[in-house]
């Protein structure tokens, strides 16, 4: 279960890391040709989210890796499913039902890596 749990936390916090990077640096018109729905909202709450995405990269890999509130693994989890579920339901207000897949694949690996870090914390 432990070397599962290192796989899925590896693959989510590469993801969130690129990801919360570009939305945590990036300008809008850098932004726009990959994610369309950057104009829906103000910068600096997409500024938030990129900095809570990094964080989240980094609560699953730092507190297990080195010991200290390893449970915390489980809070980061927990949090980028809200944030899928956040990112889902912006898609489907605005139309965008054909854009979620990518959105549904890390919310089920956000899910199983809440489940799989209870058996690492």
């Amino acid at each position: 279960m432990e070397i599962a749990y290192w796989i899925v936390a590896a693959l989510l916090a590469l993801v969130y890391l690129y990801s919360g990077g570009k939305k945590a640096v990036q300008s809008r018109d850098q932004l726009r040709p990959m994610m369309g729905w950057v104009d829906s909202m103000p910068l600096p709450l997409l500024r938030v989210i990129g900095v809570l995405e990094i964080l989240g990269a980094a609560g699953l890999i730092l507190p297990p890796l080195t010991g200290v509130l390893p449970a915390l693994a489980i809070a980061a989890a927990v949090g980028l499913v809200a944030l899928q579920i956040g990112a889902i339901a912006l898609h489907l207000a605005r139309g965008e039902a054909r854009l979620i897949g990518f959105n549904i694949v890390l919310l089920v690996l956000a899910g199983l890596a809440v489940w799989l870090a209870t058996t690492v914390a």
